[in-house]
């Protein structure tokens, strides 16, 4: 692989780390209601698990509730448990076919618990950021080694794969404030 090829592919490696990130952060209920969060739990249709989205309209009714809307009568029950026995922390209610999922507030200590996962989450996503620069390294000290690359060309791509690395770090600390912002704000 050339020298090239080998930080374009980190840095291509480092963008889906980022986005697995953000995924992941999706995942952390905050005290506003936001429809993604949703997205982690899944119903039984028709003996298959499939996320809710699929098998119903999920939206928001106002800035503390999210409002399920199933597309076949039978779901709403199913609907239902399965967002209760999640490990969400909230509470669905039926209104005939409709579900209204309340976003409880969070205690102080809650929000502080929220807060440490988060930024555990931004180091871990750190971490996987750090082991594909350290990846990208070795793959340029094997070219030179095999002869395949000069000494020169190790150290300028080594900077650049640093400069790559030093940005993606940035993103995940300015996500990781984000995020505590929208847990502290509410």
């Amino acid at each position: 692989m050339p020298i090239t090829d080998i930080r374009k592919n980190a840095e291509a490696k480092m963008d889906l780390s980022i986005e697995s990130f953000k995924h992941n952060l999706t995942k952390i209920r905050t005290g506003r209601a936001n429809p993604g969060i949703l997205d982690t739990v899944h119903v039984d249709y028709y003996g298959s698990m499939v996320p809710i989205s699929q098998v119903a309209n999920v939206s928001l009714l106002d800035s503390r509730t999210i409002s399920v809307q199933p597309w076949e009568k039978g779901m709403g029950a199913k609907i239902e448990k399965a967002i209760r026995d999640s490990d969400l922390g909230v509470n669905p209610s039926s209104m005939g076919d409709l579900i209204r999922v309340p976003m409880p507030l969070m205690s102080e200590e809650r929000r502080k618990e929220l807060t440490k996962l988060v930024r555990n989450e931004g180091e871990a996503a750190k971490v996987a950021v750090r082991n594909l620069r350290r990846d990208a390294n070795e793959s340029v000290k094997k070219l030179v080694k095999d002869k395949l690359a000069s000494e020169d060309e190790q150290k300028r791509c080594e900077t650049d794969i640093q400069k790559v690395t030093d940005k993606h770090i940035a993103a995940i600390d300015q996500l990781v404030a984000g995020k505590e912002q929208d847990i502290m704000a509410v």
